[in-house]
Parts: structure tokens; C-alpha cells; sequence
């Protein structure tokens, strides 16, 4: 599965492990995540995570 990071704080999105603390289950691909989540990190929103070609 692919992993997506935030641009302004370098939080990692791994879809393996999703973010079960806000209540995204893990496995759940990007995409899949709701429009109005938000980095746990620094509060952005979906719009500023980027792909990552390699896995961290």
C-alpha cells in the first residue's frame, strides 16, 4: 500500500496502517479517507499530502 506525507509538517499517511487514533481503520486507502479529514500533526487537510514514491 502507498504511504502520503504532509507537505508542511513531514506527517507520514501509511494506508497499512491508517490513523485508527481518528478514526480511520487501518488499510483504508487515501483517497478513501473523508474530505474533512486533517493531518493529525499540524491540522491541514487532505489537499496538502503528497505521494511518496518510496516507502519510509
Amino acid at each position: 500500500m502507498a504511504q502520503y506525507m504532509c507537505g508542511p509538517c513531514g506527517w507520514i499517511y501509511d494506508e497499512d496502517l491508517g490513523d485508527p487514533e481518528h478514526g480511520i481503520a487501518p488499510g483504508t486507502k487515501f483517497d478513501d479517507i473523508p474530505d474533512d479529514w486533517k493531518c493529525p500533526e499540524c491540522g491541514v487537510g487532505k489537499e496538502d499530502f503528497y505521494l511518496l514514491d518510496f516507502v519510509i
